[in-house]
């Protein structure tokens, strides 16, 4: 849980730095570094399911992860 929690204020603090430097306002940073980590946990939810949808063919997962 501590590993998540960390994550979560890193890719809060990412969000808010470049939404802050692309626009130099404090406020679009912080939306930012709101919605965008929230619309990314609904984005991994549909993708946990997709990706655990049933049997695959692991050589094709292989090849996809060696490059």
């Amino acid at each position: 849980m501590k590993k998540t929690c960390s994550f979560a204020i890193v890719h809060m603090a990412v969000a808010f730095t470049v939404g802050f430097v692309m626009t130099g306002d404090f406020w679009v940073g912080s939306a930012l570094a709101l919605v965008e980590p929230a619309c990314n946990t609904v984005a991994f939810y549909f993708h946990e399911k997709w990706w655990n949808r049933g049997p695959r063919d692991q050589v094709a997962v292989a090849d996809c992860m060696a490059g």
